[in-house]
């Protein structure tokens, strides 16, 4: 027994492999990535019926989706250090008994005080599957299987948030909105034990003795995350640095994310290891993944969003609205499987980048008078060109590390994308609300006695009201229709003005993937 312990330890990491057919390995990393992935959207479109429930208005509802996003991006970072402490099995473990206990009690929540309480719990949970699942499904395969397992892994990435809110519309209006955490329950069992049977864990990933928390790294860095999300949730709603609260909370999270960085970068056993970010495929993967984050979240904050707002789409529509954008993932899911090889992945991502950008401004296209099926085609590039240019991404940017390296790099990425992730939904909050403004102001000019088109469309509409009503409250209802219509169009522009943002952000990050480092096979 001791000399089969010591052959285990000489065995260098990336030597390592698992005993287990990988494939069968992915099954229940993939189940616990789509439960957490699906939590990230599946609430927004019952906030309405929740804010009911609890007797509160709809900004105090937000509350639930902002403590699983603090929750989760408290933990992220930290993995690295519990899987020291516990085991990483042991930890994945725990993570998931966390998200399904923490399921049920969203589920059974009679106050928004608990309701809140749960959530975050629920992100804690969860927080730590989505890196844990990356590292250990990238260890599991060989280099030569990674871009198919990471076609997988990101499928579940992408497509879970995509179909969560068409998922918690139909199970909201159907069933009643508890259902959307209940169905956590079943699908935890069965990840666990899945997990215990498949799951093993490498030497240099168990548990090991007299492992400190860095107290000081992880104090600053929830100061920092938390005051952050809470600015960019609630930033636009308080007019920004108008606001003297959302200027001494931004002055708080800058100063301790300053701390927090530097204490990592001056002091040993740290509680994650930024070095990693000298690595140049690390370091650019990260930053575009980012970029592309925010783009995929903001981008499916704000369709539905229009829909409803403008055009009086259900919860459920709109949410269907997303579909199309799931087939062009399962279709570029099948493309990178299929052609990474051959095409390469630098070209494969510059390639998807570019389709997004082609979405972004098909998108750029729309108005009032679309059917459902009219954003089909904008919406299937964008599931299209995100999973062609996420998935090589995260394999491509871990290339060049060691399997050791692994676990904290994921933490360290998918912490960066869960902040690129809010300050995108965040930044297009903010441009719909400032767009519309300035639309709206260059609109007004046209509603004057001066321009013949104005004077015709009042006298049209008036003379539809003068049957109900007198000539002068007829001319004041026909002018008060025609500002509504203005401020409509004003904000259908803001809607446009941001889809084409997203296009130039995407074009304008695709040359730089080929500052990355070509990939080899073995």
């Amino acid at each position: 027994m001791s000399e089969e312990v010591i052959k285990q330890e000489e065995i260098s990491p990336d030597e390592w492999h698992p005993s287990k057919n990988p494939w069968l390995i992915s099954a229940p990393l993939m189940l616990s990535v789509a439960m957490y992935a699906l939590d990230e959207t599946i609430s927004n479109v019952a906030l309405p019926y929740m804010a009911g429930s609890f007797s509160c208005s709809h900004n105090e509802s937000t509350w639930v989706l902002t403590f699983y996003l603090i929750a989760s991006g408290i933990i992220i970072p930290a993995v690295d250090f519990f899987c020291k402490l516990f085991g990483r099995k042991n930890f994945f473990l725990m993570s998931i008994i966390i998200f399904t206990l923490a399921s049920f009690l969203c589920g059974v929540s009679n106050s928004l005080i608990m309701m809140v309480f749960a959530r975050f719990l629920q992100g804690l949970g969860g927080g730590a599957i989505l890196p844990l699942s990356q590292a250990i499904m990238m260890e599991s395969f060989p280099k030569a299987q990674r871009p198919q397992a990471m076609a997988l892994f990101g499928l579940g990435v992408v497509f879970a948030p995509i179909i969560g809110p068409a998922l918690g519309g139909w199970i909201t209006e159907n069933w009643s909105w508890p259902y959307i955490y209940y169905i956590n329950i079943p699908l935890g069992f069965i990840v666990l034990a899945m997990a215990r049977a498949l799951l093993e864990e490498p030497p240099y990933a168990k548990r090991q003795i007299g492992v400190k928390l860095d107290a000081l790294g992880f104090t600053f860095l929830a100061i920092w995350l938390v005051c952050l999300q809470i600015v960019l949730d609630k930033g636009n709603d308080a007019d920004w640095f108008g606001s003297a609260w959302v200027c001494w909370l931004t002055g708080i999270s800058c100063v301790a994310g300053l701390i927090f960085l530097i204490s990592q970068l001056v002091r040993k056993n740290t509680l994650v290891d930024l070095s990693i970010m000298k690595d140049r495929n690390f370091f650019f993967g990260t930053f575009i993944q980012v970029i592309l984050m925010g783009v995929m979240m903001a981008s499916s904050a704000i369709l539905p969003s229009m829909l409803q707002s403008m055009m009086g789409y259900t919860s459920f529509l709109s949410g269907l609205s997303m579909v199309p954008r799931g087939a062009g993932c399962l279709v570029a899911t099948i493309i990178s499987a299929l052609f990474i090889t051959k095409i390469g992945e630098r070209k494969m991502v510059f390639i998807g980048l570019i389709i997004l950008g082609i979405g972004g401004l098909a998108f750029g296209e729309i108005n009032l008078q679309i059917a459902l099926v009219d954003i089909a085609i904008p919406n299937f590039l964008f599931g299209l060109g995100m999973i062609m240019a996420m998935v090589p991404l995260v394999e491509l940017s871990c290339r060049t590390l060691r399997n050791d390296q692994l676990t904290n790099a994921s933490g360290v990425q998918n912490l960066l994308k869960n902040v690129g992730a809010a300050i995108g939904t965040s930044i297009v909050t903010t441009c719909i609300s400032r767009f519309s403004q300035i639309h709206q102001y260059m609109l007004v000019g046209k509603l004057s006695e001066l321009n013949n088109s104005f004077i015709d469309r009042v006298q049209a509409y008036s003379g539809t009201f003068m049957g109900l009503t007198d000539p002068a409250s007829a001319i004041y209802t026909a002018k008060g229709l025609l500002y509504q219509q203005l401020v409509q169009q004003s904000t259908l522009w803001a809607y446009i003005d941001t889809f084409r943002w997203f296009a130039i952000a995407c074009i304008c990050i695709a040359p730089l993937v080929f500052l990355m480092k070509r990939k080899t096979y073995s």
